[in-house]
This record gives structure tokens, sequence and C-alpha cells, in this order.
């Protein structure tokens, strides 16, 4: 199954929401807003991503350069 997950960033923390291919909700979870955090998170086996959405911001290019670089599928939105 393919799942989607969107990041609704602050400064102190990230609201992550998982999603699968029927748009129901699988997991939320808050979470650090730092890279190594949310690629810790989102790096789990049983979660096979298709895009990871990040809402742009002060922080979005940042947190998008970790995303990417740990292989997740990032957009900036």
């Amino acid at each position: 199954m393919k799942y989607h997950a969107g990041l609704d960033v602050s400064v102190k923390e990230t609201s992550v929401c998982i999603v699968d291919e029927k748009g129901k909700i699988c997991r939320e979870r808050k979470v650090v807003s730092y890279p190594d955090d949310l690629v810790s998170f989102l790096s789990d086996p049983q979660w096979h991503f298709e895009r990871v959405g990040l809402e742009a911001g002060p922080l979005s290019q940042w947190l998008y350069e970790g995303l990417a670089k740990a292989g997740l599928p990032a957009i900036s939105a």
C-alpha cells in the first residue's frame, strides 16, 4: 500500500499526518522540527511513501533538504 504524509511545520514541533492511498488516517504525531527527528519518524519500514508534503515557511528549505537527502519523496507546498 502507498502512503502520503503531510507536515504542518512550526518552530518547535511539526504535526505529521500519514494517510493511506484511500485517504484513511493511519497515524498522527507531533515531532520536533528538526530534519533528523522527522527522518527518524518517517523512515519506519512499514510506510512506503508516495509523497511527503511539507508546508512552505521559514524552516521548509532546511527540512526539505534533510528529508530529500534521506531519500524521502518530499515536496514543498
